[in-house]
């Protein structure tokens, strides 16, 4: 019976972590979508909300609220600045270009906003309790709960969005066809400006969440890499896919942890195995995503495109 419940546990903090995943993933949903570009800087933006915040806090003595709007209204706007500026004369040039333009900004700012605010690890206190919640025989952790709920709320809010407002409308056309939103009086760059500014909030609310759970330092934005499987695995062009995807691969995530890395240090695994043990939460994530990809090379949601050569 202790193994059912074991067992449960694990699935239930996996899926609550994988929903936190989706709320990361969305910001490289939302740009793919707008832009047709993937931004491989995303996970620095979370790290740059998530550090300005904590030294506000720690070293400034401003309130985590007032931190955090303060942070909302830099990162909008130095998201519009850098679409304009960096982004936006690329349009129209090789895919690799931009890709390549991301990956440098991202180990830009990996260097540059710790040289500004330090190095060091700070803890982010959103006042959620450390000590679990006990529901029966299952333990949670406080703040995967609450960050859950806080991406199925936002989740909940993109969806009426996209579906009841002109421009959540108007934002699909965008994403589904530039050229033909243009000849339909569309502003498709204004619009491409309203993707990258809710990318920045998407990295805010993934930079407080996550710097609550794990601190705040450079190291932070990992947790950027660490999605990008969730969104490979949901499809580039799909938010119902980040749900999705997330969630699986926090179950995923979190069997490896219970259940592989521990029966990798025992004497019997080492008989058949020789591996030393440990670690396979971080690549099995990886491993589902290029299963997925032989199977389904454009995602469980992703739009499947067809060439006729």
């Amino acid at each position: 019976m202790f193994a059912v419940w074991y067992f449960v546990e694990s699935t239930i903090n996996g899926a609550l972590i994988g929903l936190m995943y989706a709320l990361v993933a969305l910001g490289f949903v939302l740009i793919y979508k707008s832009t047709d570009a993937i931004n491989f800087a995303q996970g620095q933006f979370i790290m740059i909300a998530g550090i300005m915040v904590a030294a506000l806090a720690a070293d400034y003595g401003v309130p985590i609220f007032l931190g955090f709007i303060i942070a909302l209204v830099f990162m909008i706007v130095f998201n519009v600045a850098l679409e304009r500026v960096v982004l936006r004369p690329m349009i129209g040039r090789p895919v690799v270009s931009i890709i390549m333009a991301t990956i440098g900004l991202a180990a830009f700012l990996e260097g540059l906003f710790p040289m500004i605010f330090g190095s060091s690890t700070r803890s982010l206190d959103l006042g959620i309790p450390n000590d679990p919640w006990i529901i029966g025989e299952v333990y949670l952790t406080p703040i995967n709960v609450v960050g859950a709920a806080i991406a199925v709320i936002f989740f909940a809010g993109f969806t009426l969005f996209f579906m009841k407002s002109r421009k959540g409308v108007a934002l699909r056309a965008v994403a589904d066809n530039h050229g033909v939103s243009m000849a339909m009086g569309i502003n498709v760059e204004m619009y491409f400006v309203l993707a990258w500014s809710m990318a920045g909030v998407v990295a805010v609310l993934g930079g407080l969440l996550w710097g609550s759970a794990i601190g705040v330092d450079n190291t932070l934005a990992v947790v950027g890499l660490k999605v990008f499987p969730v969104v490979i695995l949901g499809g580039l062009e799909s938010i119902k896919g980040c749900i999705v995807g997330g969630i699986i691969v926090g179950i995923v995530e979190a069997w490896g942890g219970t259940y592989l890395d521990p029966a990798m240090t025992q004497e019997w695994f080492r008989e058949f195995f020789p591996f030393e043990g440990g670690g396979t939460k971080d690549f099995l994530p990886y491993v589902l995503m290029i299963i997925v990809l032989f199977f389904r090379p454009y995602g469980l949601y992703g739009k499947k495109i067809i060439e006729r050569v």
